[in-house]
């Protein structure tokens, strides 16, 4: 990917040149401690290794059974379905099997999803690097159980993603299940170029090798500049101008099949970043949909934001037709692409009038190489961050709070987080 953080000088907050380029001391340091944590296979880092250490044939191999399904089942929360979901959504086509995603325990869309999908034409993908994930192994059940009502053997259409432990592993020992390992030491939202997301891309088509071909091309070029280094350059300026008041960052791709990816990127960085009373808050926008509505906000109000602008530079195209009507002539002989590229760049002098700063983010196009390079870039991006910003990375305390209290609230155990939920205070408006 090109990055393009020139506008953040004369931008309120900004970063003048000077900054950055004693920050990038900093980012050298930053850079050793990654290559440090990707050599020992450190927690976290080692997901900067994902495209040396996947095994590709394997996942083939794994779907090889599931011959032209119409539709593909995931069932995972968070990372867990985050990243394949990203993957399809961005590179699928119409010809491939649907995908439908069941990432949340709410009984009227799990209900609307099966039935919306042929259960007998249907591979389920269970993802849960614990296996013991409630929402997943929930909806897993009911899935489970409405397969078995119509008839079909849900041993037959199952492929599992899990550890080496826990409820999921047990059953797909015991079925005889096809599975696949998640690799140790990556945490969910960095796991996308592993088997947790790309067993469905397989499954649809997706040629998963130039995913990672594209993620490998990434890591050969991290250095220890963010001068030299695209995913550095994003996330040392990100850092920077979260220090200086831009604590929110607006995520805007200018193009559908990335619109997932935004959400992707949302919880990389909040569930990563948000340590210790800092982080930098992620929002989801997309363009040009999103400039008749969110811009106004982000042109005219606070100045406690930093905008990311992404496009491919290369699109397929679709002319619009001449017509007769008054003041449209501008658009004769023009193309839909045109147009949202015009909208892009219109979008972005427009921030860049009212002194907002602006990161353009530019890939070749969406394509599987691209895609790749992409996530990894921004995995190392936000890695980068949070050396700069001294947080634990790869942790996520405020999750964990939240799965105890659940399962506390569910009667498996009296967690300490339930009681604060019984204890909490109320003023009720009736």
């Amino acid at each position: 990917m090109q990055v393009d953080i020139g506008t953040v000088f004369d931008a309120t907050p900004g970063v003048t040149q000077d900054g950055l380029e004693r920050l990038d001391e900093r980012v050298a340091t930053a850079h050793e401690r990654i290559e440090q944590g990707r050599r020992n296979n450190e927690l976290g880092y080692t997901a900067l290794n994902l495209p040396e250490t996947v095994d590709v044939t394997a996942i083939h191999d794994a779907v090889a059974s599931f011959e032209n399904p119409t539709a593909i089942l995931i069932i995972g929360i968070g990372g867990s379905a985050l990243g394949a979901a990203t993957l399809v959504n961005a590179l699928g086509d119409d010809t491939a099997p649907s995908v439908h995603v069941l990432d949340n325990t709410d009984p009227d869309s799990t209900s609307r999803v099966l039935e919306s999908i042929p259960l007998s034409e249907t591979v389920v993908n269970v993802v849960s690097k614990s296996g013991t994930t409630a929402e997943t192994l929930s909806n897993f059940l009911v899935v489970r159980k409405a397969m078995t009502n119509a008839g079909v053997d849900w041993t037959e259409r199952t492929i599992v993603t899990t550890g080496t432990d826990g409820n999921l592993r047990q059953l797909a020992d015991s079925e005889s299940l096809p599975s696949l390992a998640v690799p140790e030491g990556v945490p969910g939202r960095f796991s996308v170029l592993s088997t947790v997301g790309l067993v469905v891309a397989a499954l649809q088509g997706i040629p998963v090798s130039e995913v990672i071909a594209g993620a490998a091309d990434a890591a050969a070029e991290l250095s220890g500049s963010l001068f030299e280094t695209p995913a550095y350059a994003y996330g040392a300026t990100t850092y920077a101008l979260a220090t200086r008041g831009a604590q929110t960052n607006v995520m805007m791709p200018y193009a559908e099949k990335l619109e997932t990816f935004a959400e992707w990127f949302a919880q990389l960085w909040a569930e990563s970043l948000g340590k210790d009373n800092r982080g930098q808050t992620p929002v989801r926008a997309l363009g040009a949909t999103d400039q008749h509505s969110q811009l106004q906000l982000y042109r005219a109000g606070p100045h406690d934001k930093v905008i990311t602008l992404i496009r491919p530079r290369n699109r397929s195209s679709c002319p619009i037709p001449s017509s007769d009507l008054d003041g449209l002539s501008y658009l004769d002989g023009s193309d839909l692409g045109a147009l949202l590229d015009a909208e892009f760049e219109a979008t972005e002098a427009s921030l860049v009038d009212a002194n907002i700063p602006t990161i353009r983010v530019e890939i070749d196009a969406v394509d599987a190489q691209s895609l790749g390079a992409l996530l990894y870039e921004f995995e190392a991006a936000c890695i980068c961050y949070g050396e700069l910003a001294s947080v634990p990375t790869f942790t996520q305390p405020a999750v964990e709070w939240g799965k105890r209290a659940a399962r506390g609230l569910l009667g498996e155990d009296e967690f300490t987080e339930t009681a604060a939920i019984a204890n909490k205070p109320t003023l009720r408006i009736e």
